[in-house]
């Protein structure tokens, strides 16, 4: 049985500049855009002390 997925799925409207940004910086990071902007966000939560504390299983 396929393991459910704790992802959510939401659009984000961006400017072309800022997107053309974010897929060069994603390019250059070898990374999807998506996978930028996932590792964007996490770092600024991370950053900010904003991220909830892990559970130990």
């Amino acid at each position: 049985m396929a393991e459910k997925s704790n992802t959510k799925s939401f659009i984000l409207r961006v400017d072309a500049d800022t997107m053309n940004a974010i897929e060069a910086w994603a390019a250059d990071e070898f990374r999807s855009t998506n996978g930028q902007l996932q590792w964007i966000i996490t770092e600024a939560l991370r950053k900010e002390k904003r991220l909830p504390k892990k559970k130990k299983e």
